[in-house]
């Protein structure tokens, strides 16, 4: 009787993403092959796991760690979209702008049939995307309410540490890892192998939410809504065209006013200058 095809798995690797994210999955679930062996599992499709990237090069993981990632090709039986490096104060339309292509790789496997998975922040290229429209779906929960104010028709749920739709996977902050690992071996390998590897790793039972971990205090309070506003107009202009030099005269004669009134227009609405 022939061996079951491997279940392949391209975990999207990117500047600035997290390595833990990356490397904490790959490490559970090549254990989880382990086990399955030691088990006598051998009719059991193992896992076969492969740092990917846009372009196929050596990525600057978080830190300035280096990851040789290989170029994503083929079919794969889901991709896993790990979360990123920055501040609370990260400016989302930036941070996606530069991730162009990894965005379209992940919408172009997903309409080609792929499922996908998102870890912590990740989230948010899945719905740069266009894959959690009219979905439920979580993050990391400090970045919950930004999700949701920057996507308003995903259905997201704070607390939850993991949520599967089927074709798309969502989980948590940043050791949802290793819960998300161990759903992927429970749902591809069995209970019994992903209990036996938890065990073997010292990792505790899948969670399922993130409410003991929340601190209020630490989420920072909604931004005013200035969408539809002139300095929102005026963030949208900038946004695209973030790859020119700024100019405020040419700034100004766009909303056909003068840069002082542009300045002090933008600086009534937000408390900053453009």
């Amino acid at each position: 009787m022939p061996a079951p095809a491997p279940f392949k798995i391209g975990i999207l690797a990117f500047e600035g993403c997290m390595g833990l994210e990356i490397f904490g999955i790959s490490d559970v679930l090549l254990m989880a092959n382990l086990v399955a062996q030691a088990m006598g599992r051998q009719g059991a499709a193992p896992f076969e796991v492969q740092a990917i990237s846009a372009g196929g090069r050596t990525i600057a993981a978080a830190g300035g760690m280096q990851l040789l990632a290989k170029p994503a090709s083929g079919k794969y039986d889901l991709i896993i979209v790990p979360g990123l490096e920055l501040s609370r104060a990260a400016q989302w339309p930036q941070k996606l702008l530069s991730l162009e292509r990894e965005i379209a790789l992940i919408r172009k496997h997903f309409q080609r049939g792929t499922p996908v998975a998102s870890i912590c922040v990740g989230a948010f290229l899945l719905a740069e995307a266009g894959i959690l429209q009219g979905r439920q779906a979580t993050t990391a929960w400090i970045m919950a309410k930004d999700l949701a104010q920057r996507y308003p028709s995903v259905r997201v749920s704070p607390d939850a540490m993991l949520i599967d739709e089927g074709a798309v996977i969502t989980s948590g902050a940043m050791s949802a890892t290793f819960d998300l690992a161990l759903h992927l071996i429970k749902r591809t390998l069995g209970a019994e192998i992903a209990s036996a590897t938890a065990r073997i790793a010292l990792l505790p039972k899948p969670r399922s939410s993130q409410a003991p971990y929340v601190d209020a205090q630490l989420i920072a309070p909604s931004p005013p809504d200035t969408a539809n506003s002139f300095s929102g107009n005026v963030a949208q202009w900038l946004e695209k065209r973030l790859q020119e030099p700024y100019s405020l005269d040419r700034l100004a004669q766009a909303f056909h006013v003068s840069p002082r009134t542009l300045m002090r227009r933008v600086k009534a609405e937000t408390g900053h200058s453009p």
